[in-house]
Order: C-alpha cells, then structure tokens, then sequence
C-alpha cells in the first residue's frame, strides 16, 4: 500500500509540475499589472551559477518571457556566447501560443552561430549562437534553456534582473561555491525593488518578484546606479590557465601587472634610436609625452583584438610596432613603451568607458568592471590621460567617454584606484561670436564663428572629416530654427595645442523676419538657440542628475533693415538657480544696429526626483527667452 501511495504523490507532483509550467507559458495566466510600461514580461528567470573548482564552473539559465509586442523580442535573451574557453553544454528554445500551446521547438542546430565580434576584429575566437525567430502573431511566449561549462572563474555573471519596458514575475540567481573560497560581493538598490537575499555557506541567492516595467526617465542616473544589480568576484580564480587570488584592487593590479604585461613592453634597437633621437634636448616630461604620443598617433592605427588571456592581454609591444595596429590594450601598452625609452613614468590603465559615467568601485575588486584601457602618467598631482586609440584626439585630452570616473591604475607594486580628468563649467565652453543682417523682406545673411573646449570640443572635432554634403546637411540642421538655410562657407579649424575647434559659417536664409503688415518681428537668437525642453513626469521615480556642466557664451552684432525702426525688444534678463544661470542683453548701438549678448551655464549635480519640476521650468524659461521676438515697424 504504501508503494501505490508514493507513485500517486509523484504522478500528482509531476501534474502539477506540469500545471505551473503551462501556466507560466499562457498570456492568459499573465498578471495585468505587470504589462504596464512593458513590451516583454519576464514570467520565470532561474540562473545557478555553480563553481565546482577553481578551473570548473557551470552556468544554467531557464528563462521564460512572454512577448506583448514586435519591441519585446530582443527581451527573450536567447543568446549564448562561447569561445575556446567556454562550452556549450546545451541551447533549446520552445515557442508557445496565447493560450500556452508548444507551436515551435528551435533546438541547438537551429540557432545562429556567427562570429561575436564586429568586422574590424581582426583575431577572435569568440562566437554567438543566437535564436532567429519571426513569429506570426503577438502575444507569443519562448523558453530557453542553456547549459555552458568553462574553467574561467574569474568573471563570475552578475545579476542585474529589470531593464527598461520589462516586467518581471519572478528571477532568481543562485550561486554555489567551495567553502574554501572566498566569494565577493557589490550590492545595489536591493532595498528599493524589494529583492529577497538567503545566504548559508557556499550558498548565495537572491530573488525579485512581480515587478511591472519601468520606463527610461530623462536625466536620470546611469542604470547601473538606479537598478538592482549584484556583481561578484572569487578570491581564487582561474583565467585561462593563468591563477590568481586577489581581495583587493591592489593584489588585482600586481596580479595582473604580473601574469598580463610584464615583458611585454620592449621595442627593437632601431625605434629606440628614434625616440632618443625625438626626444633629445627635450627636459619638460609632458614635452616629451606629447612627443611620443604623436609619434604614436601617426605610425599606428586603431584595430580590435581579441585573443591572449581572455582578451584582457596586450599584444607585444614589438608586434605592434612592426605591424602598425593594435586595439586599446596593444597601443596603450606599445605608447607605454616608447615612454619608457624617453624616461617618461606611464601605467596601463583599466576604465569602463561610455558617454555615460560609470566608474569602478573602489571597495571591491573583479575582473567584470572595465570594458576600455588608456594610459596615465602621473604629473605632480595633475595626472595626464591619454586616449591612444585615435589618430585624431589630441595629447591630454580624453573627453567624455572616459572622464570623472573611478579607473584601475596597474603598476607592478599593484592597482591603484585614481578618477580621470573632470572638466569644469568654465572648460566645457561654446562660445559664439558674429554678425547677420536683415534686408526689407526679411531675408538673413549671416557671418558667425563658433568655438568649442573641453567636452563641447569633444562633440564637434571629428566634423572636419565629413564630406562637403554631410557638412551642409549637419548645419542646416544646426541653425533649425532659421528656416530655409542655405549655407555659403565651411571653415573648419581644429587647433590641437590648445584643444579648441572653431567653425566659421555663412549662411543665407529667406523669411527670417515675418512680416506682417507695417510689421517685421524676428528673434535676436538666430545663431545658438535652446529648443529641448526635458520631458514631463506625472509622478517621477528616479533622481535628477546633470552628469555634466557646460558653459555657452554668445555675441552677435544685428544689422536692422532699412526703412525700419524698433517698437518692441525684450527687456534684459538675469536668471538664477541652484541648476545654472541664463543672462542676456541687448543693446543699441546705433539706429541701425543691435549688440545681443546671452551666456547659458548649466551645472552638474545629482538632486532628488522631487527637484525635477523645477530644473524643468528652468528649462522653460531659457527656450521662452531664446525665442523671444523683437518687433520693427516701417518708420
């Protein structure tokens, strides 16, 4: 009896094991409220992460979404990545309809095997296998499995559960350990999004349930800041062969110092010739760098490589030399050689780069932060950065997709956490001079120079190597609020010793001022109006943050029509907040002629969501001001 008793338990597990799947599986079962703000619904996301050794690591996913929409497929995250290293166990997606009926099996030999790497790669092993389906109607349901094994445990997945326009009904992450290791953790906004933590020895997991999508906020935090995420690290690891124990960011930098660069940094006799020789006479240091550095610049160019330890090893700084390219790793380590031979102190230097903010943290210590590497020579406190992967940037100038942020500075005493370069207000400067002319009818000849620093010089150096049609496209757009621009000249100057770019334009334009009647109103602003206003939040969920300040300045002299006096001009402005300051003037010089002068600073901060409202109708005002109209009469 008790025998017959069992196998009724089971078969009723295994129904009901089979209930809950078909469940999860239906758009009808779906819970409503998680479709909001939600092209995609992440019904079930198991991940066990299980490190079986220091060289042996398994990671299984199970990973069922429900697809509302044409913009949630890419949500499925049905993609493995594997290399030489990393080994696909198995990979196996099944489509199911509406209702939770199995319409498609797409099984490992079915899926997308391609190379991982972009087509300026020019050695890579990596590869993805990815799921091609186009499904025939909306809302569909895919699960999908995959098992990989490799012997790399030094970069441990994270857990990062919610994107934008996702719902999720519940993830889990569950990582297993040796109790002989040490196993590392950063933890971020569990609080926040209630998730769930349980942790006993060699055992660590975490769950969040019922999550409704959240929308992409304007000006909010970078994602990694404002969403739940978890990064981990082993204090023992494997990496291709090559073992480690780190705790810190200073045993992390000896051990890579040790296992990834030493001895790579040698050039033949002759290139050491010619950097003595380039360099003699020379006592500044930075002289020297710049030196160097342009040498670099024009016998090299920028080309991704992906092999040595993981891709995280330069290539020898010899074979650079010879063949004349290199990715970040390879030229950043080949410039630090030729400094060395110059006697000129560098370190290779580990960076997350992006135009948005994100730098490593300085309390915990993993292979995972870093995606980019420049170099850092130490300068008395003033530290100089140098981007050695363009041929275009010029020496000590990084711009925003590395700078004000937390970086790994690698000697061989070890790591180092130091912050690249952040540009003030007064270096992130536009400052726009010149002169236009109305005629009777409206019509505008304009004359204006524009020139950039800092970060604004970031954003506009790489125009002077657009084509002549690309150019005149990019400045109609510019002066957008001026209708019908047609563009006369295009001198572009890039001046690299003092790091700033100026544009001088002409341009011509019918109808700038409306005539009405007796009448001709205009808006003095013809040349740097501001006409983005942030977006409106009913209820705002993140915080405001302005990642960046900048600072434009502009001065226009206005050649009124003849035939015309003035009846109306705006009164002068001086406009203050904690965001920035907004001021313009606009004075007469003579019957016939207008001085406008206007200077826009905004400030960078991080300010409760509750501030947003105002740096909003700050916003407001500045666009209200800058589209402010001066009205002429027929005299």
């Amino acid at each position: 009896m008790r025998i017959k008793f069992l196998a009724i338990i089971a078969i009723i597990l295994i129904q009901t094991t089979g209930r809950a799947q078909e469940n999860l599986t239906s758009f009808l079962t779906l819970p409503t409220q998680l479709t909001d703000n939600a092209n995609a619904v992440v019904r079930l996301d198991e991940t066990l992460v299980n490190v079986k050794a220091i060289d042996d690591m398994e990671i299984s996913q199970k990973r069922i979404v429900t697809v509302l929409n044409e913009n949630g497929i890419n949500k499925i995250g049905a993609v493995v990545w594997y290399d030489s290293h990393v080994r696909v166990k198995d990979i196996e997606v099944k489509i199911y309809d509406k209702n939770g009926k199995q319409i498609k099996k797409i099984k490992e030999r079915d899926f997308e095997d391609v190379s991982a790497v972009e087509g300026g790669t020019m050695y890579s092993d990596s590869r993805v296998k990815y799921m091609d389906y186009t499904p025939t109607e909306y809302p569909f349901t895919a699960e999908f499995t995959s098992l990989v094994q490799t012997p790399n445990t030094a970069n441990l997945p994270s857990f990062h559960p919610l994107s934008y326009f996702v719902g999720v009904e519940k993830s889990t992450y569950k990582i297993q350990y040796p109790t002989s290791f040490t196993l590392h953790k950063k933890e971020r906004n569990l609080k926040e999004f209630g998730v769930v933590k349980e942790e006993k020895e060699g055992v660590l997991s975490y769950t969040i349930q019922n999550m409704a999508g959240i929308k992409p906020e304007a000006l909010s935090p970078s994602e990694a800041d404002i969403k739940p995420r978890i990064v981990f690290a082993l204090n023992k690891f494997n990496y291709d062969g090559v073992t480690g124990e780190v705790n810190n960011w200073n045993d992390f930098g000896k051990w890579m110092y040790h296992n990834l660069l030493d001895g790579r940094a040698t050039v033949d006799d002759e290139t050491k010739a010619k950097i003595e020789n380039l360099v003699a006479g020379v006592t500044s240091n930075r002289e020297k760098a710049k030196i160097v550095y342009e040498f670099m610049q024009n016998k090299t160019r920028y080309i991704s490589v992906q092999v040595g330890i993981g891709g995280f090893q330069p290539i020898p700084a010899e074979e650079v030399n010879k063949v004349g390219y290199g990715d970040c790793k390879g030229l950043t380590n080949y410039t630090m050689a030729l400094l060395k031979i110059a006697g000129v102190e560098s370190y290779y230097t580990h960076v997350q780069a992006g135009s948005e903010i994100v730098g490593f943290y300085d309390d915990f210590a993993s292979l995972a932060q870093g995606n980019h590497v420049i170099l850092n020579i130490p300068n008395k406190g003033d530290d100089i950065w140098l981007e050695c992967t363009s041929q275009k940037v010029p020496f000590g100038h990084i711009g925003d997709f590395t700078d004000n942020r937390n970086v790994l500075v690698i000697t061989p005493e070890g790591g180092k956490i130091k912050r690249t370069k952040k540009y003030s207000l007064e270096e992130n400067l536009q400052e726009t001079t010149g002169s236009y002319a109305l005629n009777v009818n409206g019509n505008i000849t304009a004359n204006t120079v524009i020139k950039t620093k800092g970060i604004q010089y970031d954003n506009r150096y790489y125009l002077e190597d657009w084509s002549e049609t690309e150019k005149d496209k990019r400045y109609k757009r510019y002066f957008k609020t001026v209708n019908n621009v047609n563009i006369d000249e295009i001198i572009l100057e890039n001046d690299k010793e003092t790091i700033t770019f100026y544009e001088k334009i002409k341009f011509n334009a019918d109808s700038y001022g409306v005539i009405t009647g007796n009448r001709m109103l205009f808006a003095p602003n013809a040349f740097n109006r501001y006409t983005n206003i942030p977006d409106r939040y009913r209820s705002r969920r993140f915080p405001l943050e302005i990642q960046r300040s900048f600072f434009d300045k502009d001065q226009y002299e206005i050649k009124l029509p003849i035939g015309y006096t003035i009846e109306a001009i705006p009164e002068n402005v001086t406009y203050e907040t904690k965001y920035g300051s907004y001021s313009y003037t606009i004075t007469k010089k003579d019957e016939q002629t207008l001085q406008y002068q206007r200077t826009l600073k905004i400030k960078e901060g991080l300010h409760p969501k509750e501030d947003y409202k105002e740096y909003r109708k700050f916003i407001k005002k500045i666009v209200k001001f800058d589209a402010a109209k001066i009205v002429l009469v027929k005299k």
